[in-house]
């Protein structure tokens, strides 16, 4: 399952699975690493693992989308 951050609350992760749009809470101390709003994290074979080359992918995709949308302006 690959999730995006949504946000941080103290100490709850808000995850949203990126194909169906649901959100989750997680502790932030089962995770081994620091993550930020925006971080993609992968869970599989029970563990959650950060995917910073998804972010970047998915920041280049949400940047292009806006771009498109300026030019129709």
């Amino acid at each position: 399952m690959k999730y995006s951050v949504d946000r941080i609350e103290g100490n709850i992760i808000i995850l949203q699975n990126l194909e169906s749009k649901e959100m989750k809470e997680i502790d932030k101390d089962i995770l081994d690493f620091e993550v930020n709003d925006g971080d993609i994290i992968i869970y599989e074979n029970n563990q959650y693992r950060k995917d910073d080359n998804a972010k970047e992918d998915r920041l280049k995709m949400i940047q292009e989308k806006l771009n498109r949308l300026k030019e129709l302006h």
